[in-house]
C-alpha cells in the first residue's frame, strides 16, 4: 500500500538517479510530493530526502520496466525524461507505479491525467526534434561543421542518429545552448558532452560567400505575390530563426571556445 507522504525527493538529475527515486518510493512504500533536480533553488516547506544514485538499484528498476510494463513504456519513460516538462520526474514515477499495477495496457490509458500529460510532453519533444532535423544550419570552421541550437527540450539524443547517418564522413558539432551540451561526431564515432560555452569565430571568405549564396537562394525562390508571413511562421516557428543562415545568422564576431564540464 502506497501513501502520499510529506517528503520531497532530491536526486542528481541523471536517468539512473530518477530510477533510484522509483526504487526508494517502493522500498519505503511512499509517494513523494515532488522530485527535484539538483539545480533547483526553490524554497520548500517539507522534508527533503537526498536520493543517492545506486547503479544496482537503478538497474533493477530498468530491467523491470520492459519485463512488467513493456518496451513501449520504457521508450515513453526515456523520452519523457528528455522533455522540458517541469514535473516530469514525479509524473514518470506515477506512470511507472500505474504500469506495475496495470501492465502493458497502461500506455493506452490516455484518459488518465498522468499518462496523457506524459504523452503530450513527449509529443512536443518529438515535434521539436523533427523540426530541428530541417532547421539546423551548419557553418564550416577548420574543416568542422558547427551548428548552434536553443531548443526547449533536450533533443540531442533524438538528433544523433539522423545527423550521423546524414554526414557519415564529416566531422561536426551541434551545440545545445539551452542545456549546455554538445553532440560531437567524427567518422563513425559520436558522443554528447557538457560544454560551458561556444562562441562562433568570424567566418572566413569562403564561409561568408556560402552564407550569402544561401540567403540569396532563399530570397529568390519566394513568390513575392504570395508572401504570407503567418503561414511561414506556422511552418517555420520564429524562435528558430535566430540560428538560421537565411535570416542572417550568425552575427557574432568572436573566437571559438569549448570547455568541458
Amino acid at each position: 500500500m502506497f501513501n502520499q507522504s510529506n517528503v520531497i525527493y532530491r536526486y542528481d538529475g541523471s536517468f539512473d538517479g530518477l530510477l533510484c527515486c522509483v526504487f526508494e518510493s517502493y522500498d519505503k512504500k511512499e509517494i513523494p510530493m515532488e522530485i527535484l533536480p539538483p539545480d533547483t533553488s526553490q524554497t520548500v516547506l517539507f522534508d527533503v530526502k537526498e536520493i543517492t544514485t545506486d547503479l544496482q538499484k537503478s538497474k533493477r528498476v530498468l530491467v523491470s520496466i520492459p519485463k512488467k510494463i513493456g518496451d513501449p513504456a520504457l521508450e515513453l519513460v526515456r523520452h519523457a525524461f528528455l522533455t522540458c516538462f517541469t514535473q516530469k520526474e514525479l509524473y514518470i514515477l506515477l506512470f511507472l507505479r500505474m504500469g506495475y499495477q496495470y501492465g502493458p495496457s497502461v500506455v493506452s490509458m490516455l484518459a488518465d491525467d498522468v499518462v496523457n500529460t506524459l504523452f503530450k510532453a513527449v509529443k512536443q519533444l518529438e515535434n521539436e526534434s523533427h523540426l530541428l532535423k530541417g532547421f539546423v544550419r551548419f557553418s564550416i570552421f577548420n574543416k568542422v561543421l558547427v551548428a548552434e541550437i536553443e531548443p526547449k527540450n533536450y533533443v540531442l539524443p533524438l538528433l544523433t542518429q539522423h545527423f550521423c547517418e546524414r554526414y557519415p564522413e564529416e566531422r561536426f558539432l551541434i551545440y545545445d545552448k539551452t542545456h549546455g551540451m554538445a553532440l560531437i561526431y567524427q567518422p563513425y564515432q559520436s558522443t554528447v558532452i557538457p560544454i560551458d560555452s561556444l562562441e562562433m569565430p568570424e567566418p572566413d571568405e569562403e564561409e561568408e560567400s556560402f552564407r550569402k549564396l544561401w540567403q540569396l537562394f532563399y530570397a529568390t525562390i519566394e513568390v513575392q505575390g504570395r508572401h504570407n508571413p503567418v503561414c511561414r511562421m506556422s511552418h517555420m516557428p520564429k524562435r528558430y530563426w535566430k540560428y538560421m543562415t537565411e535570416f542572417g545568422y550568425p552575427q557574432k564576431k568572436s573566437l571559438l571556445r569549448l570547455e568541458r564540464g
